[in-house]
């Protein structure tokens, strides 16, 4: 056997044997996973509860009465009866009057209240003229304006919390609903009494007032999600029964730092919480529970 022949049976054999022994092994397949071609979309399920909306309002509190007591006859002021600040009876004699009169030398207080301001002794004063200013602060009045596009949320009767600039807190009912809103402002004014027996909410303090209106059935929902349909309505995207999108227009009741009330979702819907922004109404989709997509 010439060299060269043997040199080729030494690279054939090896070669042959290496072919023929694939024959005997099983070839290994590979699955993988094919993509389904279907969008992904997390849900939660959103069950609708009764709530209270609120309408949050800046307020100031004002005395029910304020009187400026004025003098029935001229002639000078020879005495008073109390000082500024002072609080004082009905028919309480505020000033003495030295005149020829005798009937008409006493101004007396029409209510009780508070002295606001007096004249002082020495003054002379004409028939007309302002004696001294009562205000009464029991009850005192909270007054607020409530904007035209929530006046028909409101009506006598609703609950009021309200904190006072002081720290005091009081809580009362809507007393009074103005079927006429401000021309300049457009906004529509509202009362609350409050029985301030101890005197300590003055007039003109100002506060935080808070309504609230009636229950409602609505979805607390988070701002994330919300989506703007091709006729800029604001909604989101649910999913429903057959795993097909479906838009739906809502109204926000309340906005706070809890997150959105809304009504316009159905019971029990399942809100598209992730993924909402690349799928469109009509479209199947699959789908997982909220924060594991």
């Amino acid at each position: 056997m010439s060299k060269n022949l043997r040199i080729s049976l030494y690279i054939l054999l090896p070669l042959t044997f290496w072919m023929l022994s694939g024959l005997f092994v099983e070839e290994k397949v590979i699955e993988e996973n094919e993509p389904s071609g279907f969008a992904m979309v997390g849900i939660m399920q959103s069950q609708a509860e009764f709530y209270n909306p609120e309408i949050s309002l800046k307020a100031t509190a004002s005395s029910e009465r304020r009187v400026d007591v004025r003098a029935k006859t001229s002639g000078e002021v020879v005495g008073i009866g109390a000082r500024q600040g002072e609080f004082i009876k009905k028919d309480f004699v505020l000033c003495s009057l030295g005149v020829v009169e005798l009937n008409r030398t006493e101004v007396k207080s029409p209510f009780s209240g508070y002295i606001e301001s007096i004249v002082k002794p020495g003054n002379f004063i004409q028939r007309g003229q302002v004696c001294a200013t009562i205000i009464q602060l029991n009850p005192i009045i909270f007054i607020a304006e409530v904007p035209e596009i929530s006046i028909a949320k409101v009506k006598v009767g609703q609950s009021v919390d309200i904190d006072l600039i002081t720290g005091q807190k009081v809580s009362g009912v809507l007393s009074f609903v103005s079927k006429s809103a401000s021309p300049a402002t457009k906004t529509f004014r509202i009362e609350v009494e409050i029985q301030n027996d101890d005197r300590l909410i003055k007039d003109g303090l100002t506060a935080d007032l808070i309504i609230k209106t009636d229950k409602v059935k609505a979805h607390k929902i988070s701002p994330s999600i919300l989506i703007l349909d091709d006729d800029g309505k604001l909604g989101v995207r649910v999913t429903n029964t057959e795993n097909i999108v479906e838009f739906h227009e809502i109204e926000i009741v309340q906005d706070s730092a809890e997150g959105l009330r809304a009504t316009g979702i159905p019971e029990g819907a399942n809100i598209i919480v992730q993924g909402q922004g690349f799928v469109e109404e009509g479209q199947y989709v699959e789908t997982t529970n909220a924060g594991e997509l």
